[in-house]
Order: C-alpha cells, then sequence, then structure tokens
C-alpha cells in the first residue's frame, strides 16, 4: 500500500516519478522531494521555483517546507533567494535538532555552508510577466497579485512512513520578506504517520488564519475519511471568515490518510490536483462544488493539452 496526491496539474509529472520508487518500495521521504523538485524545476510553472513570479522588487524568493510523519521533524525555509531547490534545503533543515525554519538571509548562507546550488531563479519570462503585469496594473483595474499556486504534496510508502512537503514562489509582486502559510506547520502542511496528511495552496494570509491542514489532520485522526475531513473543515473555515470578515481568500486542501485514502476540499472553481496510489496509475482530476460537496472529475485530454498549451506559449512583452 502506498499513495501520494498533490496540489494542481502541475504536480503530475513528478507524482509520475515518485511512483515509480514507492512501487520499488523506497521512501516516502526521498519519493516526496523528488516529486517537488520536478516541479520547481520546470521553468513554465510560474508559482513555484524556477520561473516562480517575484516581489514587487522583482526578485524571486521562495517558501518550502519538509516534514517527516514518523518523527514530526520539519524543516523549513520562507524568502530564500538564488538556490534551485528550497524543498532539498527545507529536508535538510528537517534534520537539525534546531534551527528548523529559517528565512532570508538566514536561510541562503546554511544554504550554502551545505553546499547547495546557486541559481538565479529569475526567468526572461518571469521578466515579462512582471513588465506586463506592472502595465496591467497602471492602465487597468487588475489585481497585482493574482496568480499564487503552492505545490504541495503528502505521501506514503509501503512502510508506512508519510511525509508532507510544499513549495512555492508565493504572492506575484509581493512585498519583499513576506511568507505564506506554506512553509508554516498546521496551516500549509502537517502530516501524522499514524493519522494522515494535508496541503494547502491557496491565499495564505486567510489560510493561516484556521491552520486547515493540521485540521483535517485532527478530523481524521477522529475517524473522519479524508475526503470528509477536507469538506468539513474547509467549508466551515470559509463560513467562518465570510461571517467575521465579509470574504474569504481561496483555499483548496488534499490530503490522504495511513491507509491510502484521499480527499480535497476547495472554495473556488477550477482546482485541479493529482493523485497515484497502487490501485491507481497518476492522474489529474478537476473539482467543482455541487450541492455543497465537492465533486472530483478526471481532466479531459482537450483540458490536459490546453493546460500545457497555454502555459508554454510564447510571451509578448506589452
Amino acid at each position: 500500500m502506498w499513495g501520494i496526491i498533490a496540489t494542481w496539474r502541475m504536480a503530475v509529472e513528478g507524482i509520475g516519478k515518485a511512483s515509480e520508487m514507492l512501487k520499488a518500495e523506497g521512501d516516502a521521504g526521498d519519493a516526496i522531494e523528488t516529486a517537488i523538485k520536478e516541479v520547481e524545476d520546470f521553468p513554465y510553472y510560474k508559482s513555484v521555483g524556477y520561473g516562480g513570479l517575484p516581489n514587487e522588487e522583482m526578485e524571486v524568493e521562495l517558501d518550502a517546507a519538509y516534514m517527516d510523519g514518523d518523527t514530526l521533524d520539519i524543516g523549513a525555509v520562507g524568502a530564500i533567494k538564488d538556490f534551485a531547490n528550497p524543498i532539498s534545503i527545507a529536508r535538510r533543515l528537517s534534520r537539525e535538532s534546531v534551527n528548523n525554519f529559517l528565512v532570508g538571509e538566514g536561510a541562503e548562507k546554511f544554504a550554502h555552508r551545505e553546499g547547495f546550488e546557486r541559481k538565479n531563479m529569475l526567468s526572461d519570462r518571469a521578466k515579462i510577466h512582471y513588465r506586463n503585469r506592472v502595465k496591467e496594473v497602471q492602465e487597468q483595474e487588475i489585481k497585482p497579485y493574482s496568480g499564487h499556486d503552492t505545490v504541495g504534496m503528502v505521501c506514503l510508502d509501503t512502510h508506512g512512513k508519510m511525509t508532507a512537503a510544499t513549495s512555492t514562489s508565493g504572492l506575484f509582486m509581493k512585498k519583499k520578506g513576506r511568507v505564506g502559510d506554506s512553509p508554516v506547520s498546521g496551516s500549509g502542511f502537517y502530516v501524522d504517520s499514524m493519522v494522515g496528511g494535508a496541503t494547502a495552496t491557496g491565499l495564505g494570509e486567510d489560510v493561516m488564519k484556521g491552520c486547515v491542514s493540521y485540521e483535517i489532520v485532527r478530523l481524521m485522526k477522529e475517524g473522519m475519511h479524508p475526503q470528509a475531513a477536507c469538506e468539513k473543515a474547509v467549508q466551515m473555515f470559509d463560513e467562518t471568515l465570510r461571517r467575521r470578515r465579509g470574504k474569504a481568500g481561496d483555499m483548496s486542501l488534499v490530503a490522504m490518510n495511513n491507509k491510502g485514502e484521499w480527499g480535497v476540499a476547495t472554495n473556488i472553481e477550477g482546482f485541479s490536483f493529482a493523485v497515484a496510489t497502487a490501485d491507481q496509475e497518476p492522474i489529474v482530476y478537476l473539482t467543482k462544488q455541487v450541492d455543497g460537496k465537492c465533486v472530483h472529475e478526471v481532466a479531459s485530454q482537450e483540458w490536459l493539452d490546453n493546460y500545457m498549451k497555454t502555459r508554454t506559449a510564447p510571451l509578448v512583452e506589452k
């Protein structure tokens, strides 16, 4: 029995590689790091790793986290610049007894000392996206922050070990030094091998208000199926935010328990996710809400083709 689930279509190639490792009785930590790195290294995904969208000063600042569900060890980095794979740095930090969450210059010094690859993470495509957005904001009523998709994963291996991991470039044109929910334990991710794990994508400022990933794991610990736990946690917190603040930001959660059962819930239209298990090859689903429930449909080939066509299309500076 093994499984891996991830936010967004962009994760499917990564979980495909992870699946081969898990089939061969590989470690959940190695599998999830491999899967996240695959997303970080693909330049056409503009919200994670190389090619990620920059902050308002046109710098790419990355956040990432890793958690071991056996030991509950956590490693995280925030607002790190000029290093290729923040997920690997986060995993390395999880092995430290203290200093597990490093940000900015401190994270960069640690990464350099540990021999991680330095790389200018600002791609030419990201520069064009940035310059176009500056013009759009000046000329139209367009929010600078649109475009913020975290890749988050939960993984179970054949030995019963579970891991969770996240990686993101955060909000497009965010303030320098801004860190969202993705590297924050309990908000962007949480996993316990005795129960299961969950991870989030969406507007970090709102996800952090509810510790939603931890809440899903807590509900699973009480006996809830991952799907029921995701729906309850997301729906209740969405309602809470709307009641108290008048609105709720984007929020999508994926979860898997220690039996390999999974669940997904969202408060937006058009959320995609990828999953693979011992009984199911890597597949992309689209989720929509029907009568208060989240219904998952297999993405059509037309949708998948259009997804990649849109993201790899040549860019023209406006």
